[in-house]
């Protein structure tokens, strides 16, 4: 089991350590071009597109269990079903996103403040930005499938094409071509059809012989597309709620001032860099969980899941270590501004707690997934949204700025303990035969 859990993920922390890189090169850039108002730009530009894309989610989530439970069944109709909706609902959404892109800004600065700078660098992030999101959201069904189909692989070699060429176009258009924060977000927009394009030649080269299994007639049929949606609409409303989490975090944190903005944002990539190695097994989870579910092997479901929490919480101990030996250099090279690392300092212990706290939330989401336990995903996404407001308000009289991560803290805490207090009844039952 240990093997089949290796082999699922260390592809999957292969590619998904990429993705903080990434991020953390993008605010690297930002800091190098002048001051603190060019990182606080572009995590608002950011967050912009984490909460259009974020809400759909559901086209990796969703398509990664129902993929799963299918492969588990040898129902390769069903694999093709998942992957022909989730595509098309992929490519509706992109012609929603570029149509509502205008009024959505206006609306979203008309709640978000910060100074006028940062409003300026994040319009000019977005505008440009937006011109990927066909490519994102095919993206994210595409992967989705691939992990159903118990192949971390292909997603490896998508994220490697995706991060080494936003990195290195980036990089040349700001500083070679000086083409400032319209670069970075270029840099983005050609690495997303750069990625897309490499994953429709993956899926042609492995699996292009499961076409004869598409059944158009099923795929558009109005149960199945009703189950598909019941299903998708359960995860919306739970990324809903993490966006209200992790936006709201930035949100608030705009509050304080650009200084406070831009130390908030390099923290939370530091505490990301982190969770994407624990993200590694929790995509192996989905995976296995989905299969052992849909094959009906309760034994194998059991040892999969026991390892992959011993695998969970070894990386969050080894993480914390690290943390403490390195927390200061990491500082070092996400920016050069001496200011914003003093002002990072009072932060770096915070580091220490987000491993413990959320090893084990990590590690459920992604074996709830695989058991399309949509409904228990939902409803802790809830609690844990109440749990960060009540964290955040209840404590910030008390702890300034530090109550953002008091909150931040109670709501992995409240995912832990709900997610396994209800795992027997929602995920081991699903594979009782």
């Amino acid at each position: 089991m240990n093997a089949k859990i290796l082999k699922l993920a260390i592809p999957s922390i292969a590619s998904s350590i990429t993705v903080p890189l990434v991020g953390m090169v993008d605010v690297a850039i930002a800091g190098r071009l002048g001051d603190a108002a060019f990182i606080g730009g572009i995590a608002i530009g950011a967050m912009l597109f984490d909460m259009l894309y974020w809400n759909l989610g559901f086209l990796r989530v969703g398509t990664a269990g129902l993929t799963a439970q299918a492969y588990g069944r040898r129902d390769f109709k069903g694999a093709m079903k998942a992957l022909v909706q989730s595509m098309a609902t992929a490519l509706l959404s992109a012609a929603v996103v570029l149509l509502i892109q205008y009024p959505y800004v206006w609306g979203i600065f008309k709640f978000v403040k910060c100074s006028a700078e940062v409003e300026h660098y994040a319009r000019m992030y977005f505008a440009v930005r937006v011109f990927a999101a066909p490519a994102t959201l095919s993206l994210f069904a595409l992967r989705g499938w691939f992990i159903g189909m118990q192949n971390t692989v292909s997603p490896m070699i998508i994220e490697f094409v995706v991060n080494g060429v936003n990195i290195l176009v980036s990089i040349y258009l700001v500083f070679y071509a000086g083409m400032g924060v319209h670069g970075i977000a270029l840099g983005t927009v050609i690495a997303q059809y750069a990625g897309l394009t490499c994953g429709l030649t993956l899926w042609t080269i492995y699996y292009r012989k499961l076409r004869k299994y598409i059944d158009w007639a099923a795929c558009i049929k109005a149960k199945d597309i009703g189950r598909f949606f019941a299903l998708n609409g359960n995860l919306f409303f739970r990324t809903l709620c993490m966006l209200l989490i992790y936006c709201g975090f930035e949100i608030l944190a705009a509050r304080y001032g650009d200084m406070v903005l831009a130390v908030s944002t390099i923290m939370m990539k530091l505490m990301l860099l982190y969770s994407y190695v624990v993200d590694g097994f929790a995509y192996a989870g989905e995976a296995l969980c989905g299969r052992f579910i849909g094959a009906k092997d309760l034994v194998s479901l059991r040892r999969s899941v026991r390892l992959l929490m011993i695998w969970a919480v070894g990386i969050g101990v080894v993480s914390t270590f690290l943390y403490l030996l390195g927390g200061e250099s990491l500082l070092g090279i996400m920016t050069s501004n001496q200011e914003v690392i003093a002002a990072a300092g009072v932060f770096l212990p915070w580091l220490l707690v987000m491993p413990t706290f959320s090893c084990i939330a990590f590690m459920w989401d992604g074996i709830f997934i695989g058991a399309t336990a949509v409904q228990s995903l939902r409803n802790v996404m809830i609690l844990a949204a109440i749990g960060f407001i009540i964290g955040y308000y209840a404590t910030e009289s008390f702890v300034g700025v530090h109550a953002l991560w008091v909150g931040y803290t109670l709501h992995l805490l409240i995912r832990s303990v709900y997610m396994t207090a209800v795992a027997r009844r929602k995920v081991f039952e699903r594979a009782e035969g």
